[in-house]
This record gives structure tokens, C-alpha cells and sequence, in this order.
């Protein structure tokens, strides 16, 4: 049965009109940027197949464009449509960040850290620059590392830093392993980069780690 022919009430499109996004799964959700189905399967099948077959929304996302050209109902017009989704996304978050003090929206920093950053197969490490107000100047990865180690020079932070005419900023990293747990290397770092911003001026507000699920928060854990 097409999705045509299905009750008002069970189309994703409607649902999500009448109740938002949040009220779908993420099949309904992917079966509306998907909008048609293939032979034999309404959208709404053909995307619980993909969840399926890549275990899961996340991955899906994060696929290449080979791996994701190889699925049946996915080409590159596709693919070129679901960077463009995601890339908006990302904009959408900095954009709120630069008017708004990263104090007043910490939810938003965290997703936008994570968009940035989780797909990331490698540890990378970046900072996020802020203004007098707390408001973002910008943001820059400085280091990719191994699977599990960046290496992060102090003088090149502070550099950056001051190209920004920042005054304050967060430190952040992926842990491609998922796992948010500062490692004690991560706490030496932190400890390290507070003491060679102090000589210019500059505020480390926090240190957060992207891996799976919630971002971390250094600070919040009185880890700095």
C-alpha cells in the first residue's frame, strides 16, 4: 500500500506538521527526506531497510559516499541533498552561537561540537573562540592524531587564540573510541593549555569530549 493510501494520522509528513519532528521515528523522518519508495517498498519500508542495513541512523549519516551510493534507493543526488541537510545544521548551530553567549546556550555548543566532530575516525582536537561576551569568534581543528592520541602544542593554541583576538575559549576532542572518560593525558593537556593562555589573558571556560551519546563537560565535573 502506498503511503498515499495510509490514514492521515499514520503519514509522516502529517504527523509531523501536527506534531513536530520529535514525534517521529527515525524512519518516518528518513522516509520524508527519502520521499519515495523503490518497487515493492513504500518510503517508510525502504528506510527502515537502510537503518537496518547500517545499523542505525548515526551511521547512515556518517556513511561515505560509496558506501552509501551502494544502497538501493540512495544515488548521488541523494547524498549531495543529505550533506547539504547536515551542513545546514552545522550553520544553523553557529550562527545561534554567534548571538547568543555560549554561557546562556551550553546545550547548543555541545551539539555543535558533536556535529563537528563525532564522525571523525581519528582523535581531533579544536577550539572554540570567544569573544569578551562569550560569543563566538570561530572555530579551528589544530590537531589530528592516531586513533587515540593528538598532539597539541600549547604555543600553537595561544597563537590561534590571539589571531582571534579571543578572550576566552573551549577546548574539545573526539574520542572515536565513544568513550567520553577524560583520559589522565587529557587532564595534563587541559591543565597545561589554562597556564599558557593565563600569560595572554585568555579564559579556558571548558574542555569538552565528543564520543557517543552526551558530550562531556570538563568543567562541569570540576575537572578544571
Amino acid at each position: 500500500m502506498s503511503i498515499r493510501d495510509w490514514p492521515a494520522a499514520e503519514r509522516p509528513r502529517e504527523k509531523l506538521l501536527e506534531w513536530g519532528a520529535a514525534s517521529l521515528s527515525d524512519a518516518e523522518l528518513l522516509a520524508i527526506f527519502l520521499r519515495t519508495g523503490v518497487a515493492g517498498r513504500s518510503a517508510v519500508d525502504l528506510a527502515r531497510h537502510l537503518l537496518a542495513q547500517f545499523g542505525g541512523l548515526r551511521p547512515l549519516l556518517e556513511a561515505s559516499q560509496t558506501l552509501f551510493n551502494q544502497q538501493l534507493g540512495l544515488g548521488p543526488a541523494k547524498f549531495a541533498q543529505l550533506q547539504a541537510v547536515l551542513e545546514m545544521s552545522r550553520r544553523h548551530m553557529a550562527e545561534r552561537l554567534r548571538n547568543d553567549s555560549v554561557l546562556e546556550s551550553p546545550v547548543i555548543v555541545r551539539d555543535y561540537l558533536k556535529a563537528l566532530l563525532r564522525h571523525e575516525p581519528h582523535e581531533v582536537f579544536g577550539c572554540l573562540f570567544l569573544d569578551s561576551k562569550h560569543r563566538v569568534l570561530g572555530f579551528e581543528a589544530l590537531s589530528q592524531g592516531t586513533i587515540d592520541a593528538a598532539l597539541v602544542y600549547p604555543r600553537q593554541v595561544v597563537k590561534r587564540a590571539l589571531a582571534h583576538n579571543a578572550a576566552a575559549l573551549i577546548l574539545c576532542h573526539n574520542h572515536p573510541s565513544g568513550n567520553t572518560e577524560p583520559s589522565a593525558a587529557d587532564r595534563k593537556l587541559t591543565k597545561l593549555l589554562q597556564k599558557a593562555l593565563e600569560v595572554v589573558d585568555v579564559r579556558v571556560l571548558d574542555h569538552i569530549i565528543v564520543g557517543d551519546g552526551d558530550p562531556l563537560s570538563m568543567a562541569e565535573y570540576g575537572w578544571m
